[in-house]
C-alpha cells in the first residue's frame, strides 16, 4: 500500500503556539509510519512557514525553528506547498493536511480557508464551523437559536472599558451576580480567563481579558461540574463516553490543563446516571451538528451542582492532542485507541473532500 504524504501543520501566531507544539509532537509520534510519510510543517510566531525534518522532541521543546528550512507557499490552487527532499527536483506533493494549530490564525477558519482554496484535504472542521466555534459569544448565540441551554452571560467590548464605572454598571445591570467568569471571546486553553468574586475584582478581570481580545464574554459563575464529550464524524457523528475534570486549581486554567499532574484530574467515564449521561451525549451531537462541525470537536458542558441542569459551555474544534488531553483519552475509553483515532480522522477528511 502506498503511503500517504501527511503534513502536520503546527505552531501558529496565537498565544496558544506552545500548546500546538505539544499536540504536534504527540500526533507525529503516534501516527502509523506504515501508512503515512510524515512532514512536520511549522508556522512561527511571526508567520513564517517552515519544514522541520528532525527530532520530534525539538518541536515539543520549541527548538525546532532554529533547525527548520523555510517553506515556499504556492499561489496556485494545485499543490499548496511542496517540500523539497534530497534527490527530488519538484518536491513532495502532500496528500492531506492535519492542522493542529490552536487559537486565532489557525483554529478560527483561516488555515481551513487556505486549505480549501488549495483543494488539499484536511482533518477537522471546515471554515464556518471553525470560525463560529472560535468566537465563544457567537457560538452561544447559535446555541440559543437552536434552543440549546447556555449559562446566562453578557458581552463587553474593549473600548467600553474607558467608561470605568459605566462599564461596571453595564455588567452588573445584566443581573448575573457574583462570582463571574470573564473570558476573551476568541481564545482557548483558558488563556486570559479570570474568576471575579466581587465588584473590586471586576475591572481587573475585564482588563485582563481585553489584553487578549476586543470582545469579552462575562458569564454567571455557577457551582458546576465540568463535563466533556468527544464527538467524531462528519454527517453522522458519534459521541464518546463522558469525562469529568477535577481541577486542582479554582477552575480548569492553563496550568491545570497542561501540567504533568493534569491527567490525575480527569475522571473517565464521568460518574453520572446512564440516563443523564445519554442526555448530555445527545446534546453534544446536537450542538456539533447545529454549528456544522465535521471531523472532530470536543463539546464542553457545565453541570450545575444545585439544580442538576446541564449547560453547553463551548465547542473546541481543535482540542488538545497531548498525552494528557481529554479528547484522545475519551476515545481510548470508548474503544478507539490513539493511533486508530488518527487513522479515522484521516478517513473522515478524505470522505469530506
Amino acid at each position: 500500500m502506498k503511503k500517504m504524504n501527511l503534513a502536520v501543520v503546527f505552531g501558529g501566531m496565537s498565544e496558544e503556539h506552545e500548546v500546538s507544539l505539544m499536540t504536534a509532537a504527540s500526533v507525529l509520534r503516534a501516527a502509523d509510519p506504515d501508512k503515512y510519510r510524515l512532514f512536520p510543517v511549522g508556522i512561527t510566531k511571526s508567520g513564517r512557514w517552515m519544514h522541520f525534518d528532525g527530532d520530534y522532541a525539538d518541536i515539543e521543546s520549541g527548538k525546532w525553528e532554529a533547525k527548520a528550512a523555510s517553506l515556499q507557499i504556492n499561489k496556485g490552487r494545485e499543490n499548496l506547498f511542496s517540500i523539497k527532499m534530497p534527490g527530488k527536483i519538484n518536491g513532495e506533493k502532500m496528500d492531506i493536511a492535519f492542522p493542529v494549530i490552536h487559537g486565532p490564525m489557525g483554529e478560527d477558519g483561516t488555515i481551513q480557508g487556505l486549505l480549501e482554496l488549495s483543494g488539499l484535504p484536511y482533518v477537522g472542521c471546515g471554515v464556518f464551523a471553525s470560525a463560529a466555534c472560535m468566537d465563544k459569544v457567537f457560538a452561544k448565540q447559535l446555541f440559543e437559536f437552536n434552543k440549546l441551554p447556555v449559562v446566562p452571560y453578557t458581552v463587553i467590548y474593549r473600548e467600553e472599558l474607558d467608561g470605568g464605572d459605566d462599564c461596571v454598571k453595564k455588567v452588573e445591570s445584566a443581573s448575573l451576580g457574583y462570582p463571574l467568569f470573564i473570558k476573551p471571546a476568541n481564545l482557548g486553553s483558558s488563556v486570559g480567563i479570570t474568576k471575579v468574586h466581587d465588584r473590586s475584582e471586576l475591572m481587573y478581570g475585564l482588563l485582563e481579558a481585553a489584553r487578549h481580545d476586543r470582545k469579552i464574554l462575562v458569564e454567571k459563575g455557577i457551582d458546576a461540574r465540568e463535563i466533556e464529550c468527544a464527538v467524531l464524524g462528519n454527517y453522522d457523528p458519534e459521541p464518546s463516553v463522558l469525562g469529568e475534570i477535577m481541577p486542582s486549581h479554582e477552575f480548569y486554567d492553563y496550568a491545570a490543563k497542561y501540567s504533568e499532574e493534569a491527567k490525575s484530574g480527569l475522571v473517565i467515564p464521568a460518574d453520572l446516571p446512564e440516563e443523564e449521561s445519554n442526555s448530555i451525549r445527545k446534546m453534544a451531537v446536537d450542538a456539533y451538528k447545529a454549528l456544522g462541525c465535521t471531523g472532530l470537536s470536543r463539546v464542553d458542558f457545565l453541570l450545575d451542582k444545585t439544580t442538576g441542569e446541564a449547560y453547553l459551555n463551548e465547542i473546541n474544534t481543535m482540542p488538545g492532542f497531548t498525552k494528557y488531553s481529554m479528547y484522545p483519552m475519551l476515545w481510548q475509553k470508548t474503544g478507539l485507541p490513539y493511533r486508530d483515532l488518527i487513522d479515522r480522522l484521516v478517513e473522515l477528511a478524505l470522505e469530506k473532500q
